[in-house]
């Protein structure tokens, strides 16, 4: 995903500040392991590849599609004349444009809670069948065209499509999972942690005003998202702190206390239990050139919430 806004920095892809989603086919003999800070969606369109991730080692064929949440390292070995048709867009626009989808149940547990649900770790996979990728990637070409003109003048446009490729995977996900329409209490409690990741949360604090018992807004809320409250807080809170991580050069000691965990240990311990590396690891393998070989690994992920 080489181009005038979106460039390879050692192991990390990164957009411009002029992108914000992009889509283009890619062939790969290998791609050693990488992260980056947008979410990324890969199609399987030819061959055969063995995907390593947080989730373990998978075998891609055709069809197969894999959903990763910003921040999650992956990678692809044992490929054979392996093409995939990624589409990529920034966490900002997920946040802001397309936050309307936490209230579509389809679009909501793909890109929210389906990622989490069943301990996935960040990961959403599913297969599209032969029409259904002909109609995924009718979009993603369309998507592709827009890609050296103008962002401003596109932008609603280029938005446009990116929903109409979520929507070809999220239906074919739903076709299996059949999620329901997640609980307004749900969404205001996420909302309430995301507005304000830092803040010293507890359940009553975040049950303020919903008129739930606490042990009530517990199973709801996991029912919801595949993660209590506290877990979702600690989930969010990594995220931003692997963003920072890549983008920044602030201090671990600094990130740890701006995304609300001044205790470093603690801070360490969360943020290897699900990433499987320290926060200077990640750091260091996936914005210094240090790559991940198969004879070291990163280390098993503790199961959390």
């Amino acid at each position: 995903m080489i181009g005038t806004t979106i460039a390879h920095k050692s192991t990390l892809v990164y957009f411009g500040d002029d992108t914000f989603a992009y889509a283009g086919r890619h062939q790969h003999d290998e791609m050693r392991l990488h992260t980056h800070s947008f979410v990324e969606v890969a199609i399987v369109s030819a061959g055969s590849a063995v995907h390593h991730s947080l989730d373990g080692r998978r075998p891609l064929t055709v069809g197969d599609a894999v959903l990763l949440r910003p921040g999650v390292w992956h990678g692809y070995e044992d490929c054979h004349d392996f093409e995939v048709y990624n589409f990529c867009f920034s966490a900002e626009l997920l946040r802001r444009e397309l936050a309307w989808t936490r209230d579509d149940p389809l679009l909501s547990h793909v890109l929210w809670t389906g990622p989490y649900a069943e301990r996935r770790r960040g990961i959403l996979t599913t297969h599209l069948a032969p029409a259904e990728r002909v109609e995924c990637f009718t979009h993603l070409d369309a998507l592709a065209d827009l890609h050296p003109r103008s962002r401003h003048l596109h932008r609603a446009d280029m938005i446009a499509l990116v929903v109409l490729a979520l929507g070809c995977v999220a239906r074919t996900v739903g076709a299996d999972a059949r999620p329901e329409p997640p609980h307004p209490a749900a969404l205001e409690v996420m909302r309430r942690i995301e507005n304000e990741p830092a803040r010293t949360w507890t359940l009553a604090d975040l049950g303020d005003g919903l008129h739930l018992a606490p042990g009530y807004l517990v199973r709801l809320f996991k029912s919801v998202t595949g993660l209590p409250p506290m877990a979702f807080l600690s989930r969010h809170r990594v995220e931003m702190a692997a963003e920072m991580l890549l983008h920044t050069d602030r201090t671990v000691r600094a990130i740890a206390e701006s995304v609300g965990w001044p205790d470093q240990n603690y801070f360490a311990r969360r943020f290897r239990a699900h990433y499987g590396l320290t926060a200077t690891e990640y750091r260091a393998r996936f914005t210094r050139g240090y790559e991940l070989g198969p004879s070291r690994p990163p280390a098993a992920v503790a199961q959390n919430g």
